[in-house]
């Protein structure tokens, strides 16, 4: 079928619908804060000792003419580094040099994380591996070696500071973001690595843009013990599991604002799958539901569409707890109100249509999927995803133009 002219009340309502859905959550580029994002800058703290931050031009790409496009992150003296990659096949040059720079040095004597934006770096052949250790070697000609290594007190107070960059292709393991982390706690290089592996899983690798996990994936840590302090230097001590309890609830705060500054979302929402027989099941089935355009385009629509989640639930690769006749499914309001039942041990609701369109209004919502009624399946995941407007199709259509 053909449109021969534009019909204009079609054409109306399309403009009323997309006026009424696009937020402009994103930052509009000038580097002023969203107002709906003010709310998460914080105001109170104390930055981790022994490091600065910076930020210059220089012009990576031509078109660029204004904004700071390169970073430096560097400590006062020598750390212990640590850092989680992409596990895509194609991993960009600053990946590769990055993580064998970390494998000679065993982690230690890391000074600083030198960031550009403007161009990747990625699927660019022997010059881009020259171009990223070149990188590297210019920043080295920055410092100086430092033996300060702090004092050996006990009662100190620790601080952990950590930014992110990353907006679309995003998606474990893990996607085009950037994490950066420092902390002036003294912690050896082989407990940073195991802590920091360890929140990843239940951080960046439990959020979702879009499904897709790029070539640039990193987060790394940096600990430089400016605190003072005993070293941590076992995984099983105490200061350690304090130190991981701490840096994956931090992680978790981090991983949760890349999926605010998704590319077009107007909706932050939170997948808790539970009652699965082991983690890996409820994080899949979760990973599958905040993957799916039928559920993210769903939600940008207010559309209380429970069946596109039950499906998402159903084609989950590898998972063997779901139980169809025991499986419910319900919204979980932000504000405290009883949660809306949509399917309650196999069996749809009857649902208030009009309560359900009030939630989905909200910016936060949480959809909770229970998998069985087996009293002895007691996992649970949480993940972390927005959802698909008209603004992500056009940011992507016009990505390279």
């Amino acid at each position: 079928m053909a449109l021969t002219r534009p019909n204009p009340r079609f054409i109306a309502r399309a403009n009323r619908i997309m006026s009424s859905q696009i937020r402009h959550y994103a930052a509009p580029g000038e580097g002023t804060i969203p107002s709906a994002k003010k709310k998460y800058v914080p105001t109170s703290g104390a930055y981790p000792l022994g490091f600065t931050v910076g930020s210059a031009h220089v012009g990576v790409k031509a078109s660029n003419t204004r904004f700071d496009d390169l970073a430096l992150i560097a400590s006062d003296s020598p750390c212990a580094g640590a850092a989680v990659f992409t596990t895509n096949k194609f991993q960009a040059a600053p990946v590769t040099v990055s993580r064998d720079m970390l494998k000679k040095r065993k982690g230690d004597g890391v000074r600083a994380i030198i960031v550009n934006s403007g161009c990747a770096n990625a699927v660019t052949g022997r010059g881009g591996i020259e171009d990223a250790i070149s990188m590297g070697k210019k920043t080295d000609q920055c410092f100086y070696e430092d033996s300060n290594g702090g004092d050996d007190g006990q009662g100190k107070e620790y601080h952990i500071a950590g930014m992110t960059k990353g907006a679309g292709m995003i998606h474990p393991n893990m996607a085009t973001l950037l994490g950066i982390i420092c902390t002036d706690a003294p912690v050896a290089a082989g407990p940073l690595q195991a802590a920091l592996t360890s929140a990843i899983t239940k951080s960046f690798n439990s959020i979702s843009i879009d499904g897709d996990t790029s070539t640039n994936d990193t987060v790394a840590l940096l600990a430089n013990g400016a605190a003072g302090g005993k070293t941590i230097t076992s995984t099983t001590s105490e200061d350690f599991l304090e130190f991981q309890k701490t840096l994956t609830e931090f992680a978790i705060d981090l991983a949760k604002l890349v999926v605010r500054d998704g590319e077009g979302a107007t909706k932050f929402v939170t997948i808790r799958v539970t009652n699965a027989a082991t983690y890996k099941d409820a994080h899949r089935v979760a990973s599958t539901i905040a993957r799916s355009p039928l559920v993210k385009t769903a939600l940008y629509g207010k559309d209380a569409n429970w069946g596109r989640i039950l499906c998402a639930t159903g084609y989950a690769e590898g998972v063997d707890s779901v139980t169809p006749e025991e499986t419910s499914v319900s919204f979980v309001p932000t504000d405290g109100s009883e949660e809306l039942k949509l399917l309650v041990r196999g069996e749809p609701e009857q649902v208030d249509e009009a309560r359900a369109a009030k939630i989905l209004e909200a910016e936060d919502l949480e959809i909770k999927v229970q998998l069985s009624e087996n009293k002895g399946y007691k996992e649970e995941a949480v993940f972390w995803t927005c959802d698909f407007s008209h603004e992500y199709v056009t940011i992507n259509g016009d990505y390279r133009t």
